[in-house]
């Protein structure tokens, strides 16, 4: 992402000049190598110059620590120069972004607020920018200047149902799902029609084992939008939840004849059949999810019970092991 943001300040008239004269500059040939993406040889031309630490040196060290991902070194370099750097220049406009950008993903939230909102007073439209700074208003809790962002970079009504919607989705993927609910119940308050937001707040009841509220929810979205498969999809989640394994038969047939292919409802249809003892049906289905999902575990697992219902004992045992190793990897993967 960082390559995208910084480009504005790299083709501007300053890199150009400092390229111009790269074979007498040794400023301008640390330049030279950050833009071709040799970050760490410009790091090291750098470190040799007799002044290092002078300002000049110093900045432009810092862009480069930014651009080796070397993110605690780019923070401590820029942080140390940046106000000494001339008002309104490029060079600090550089050194303003990188240093935002370097906290915000080093997961200094907080502190990386004031740099982001600087750089977004010369470029406002820049939409990495405007995302990374809505995304820090979520995870500080300023639900407010969240909503403002993501309305300005969707060129929606700030105080619209829809700001209120994608203010939401991003909230959920940041698994903030309180406030989450907060904003899609004033994108129904405001909008009572509004697509997707019933299926999100029936999405997020069943996650909370709010499964009948979940289930009307999902209807109502349903009945806003008849073609919505993930709304189907859920809606078969949680009769399965609930054990009702008769009522999520359609709903999950429904979405994969909306859409045939997303393994999610192959896995639950293959576990109901598995539950209602057509073996034959729920084989079929558990082994299209894997064609869509080859690492699944859930379907890797589930057919391996398929097998072991119906006598096959080495094809269980196969099964198993799958699944027992994409387990595994996961775990290792979440360490």
């Amino acid at each position: 992402m960082k390559q995208l943001i910084l480009a504005f300040i790299l083709s501007c008239s300053f890199a150009a000049q400092l390229l111009a004269q790269a074979q007498s500059d040794p400023l301008a040939e640390a330049r030279a190598l950050i833009n071709e993406g040799n970050a760490k040889a410009a790091i090291a031309k750098l470190q040799s110059l007799p002044d290092s630490k002078e300002i000049r040196v110093a900045h432009l060290l810092g862009v480069a620590y930014y651009h080796a991902d070397d993110l605690p070194r780019a923070i401590e370099t820029l942080a140390a120069v940046v106000d000494k750097l001339p008002p309104d220049s490029v060079e600090r406009r550089e050194a303003v972004q990188a240093l935002g950008l370097a906290r915000y993903m080093a997961g200094h939230i907080a502190q990386s607020i004031p740099f982001l909102e600087q750089t977004l007073v010369w470029a406002p439209n820049n939409n990495e920018l405007t995302y990374a700074l809505g995304m820090a208003y979520i995870q500080t809790r300023q639900a407010t200047k969240a909503r403002e962002s993501f309305s300005r970079m969707f060129r929606v009504a700030n105080d619209s149902a829809s700001a209120h919607l994608i203010t939401a989705q991003m909230m959920i993927r940041l698994e903030i799902h309180e406030a989450a609910e907060a904003e899609l119940k004033q994108a129904v308050e405001k909008d009572p029609k509004l697509p997707q937001a019933h299926y999100l707040l029936g999405q997020m009841a069943i996650y909370h084992a709010r499964y009948d509220e979940g289930i009307k929810l999902l209807e109502k979205e349903i009945a806003l939008n008849p073609g919505a498969a993930m709304a189907y999809y859920k809606l078969g989640d949680a009769y399965t939840r609930q054990l009702k394994w008769d009522e999520a038969v359609a709903p999950l047939q429904k979405s994969i004849w909306l859409n045939p292919y997303y393994s999610g409802p192959y896995i639950l249809l293959g576990k109901t059949y598995l539950k209602k003892k057509n073996l034959s049906t729920a084989e079929g289905m558990l082994k299209r999810a894997i064609q869509f999902d080859p690492n699944n575990k859930s379907a890797h697992y589930l057919l391996g019970q398929v097998y072991q219902q119906t006598g096959r004992a080495e094809d269980a045992k196969r099964e198993f092991a799958m699944a027992e190793k994409l387990q595994g990897n996961l775990e290792k993967i979440e360490q």
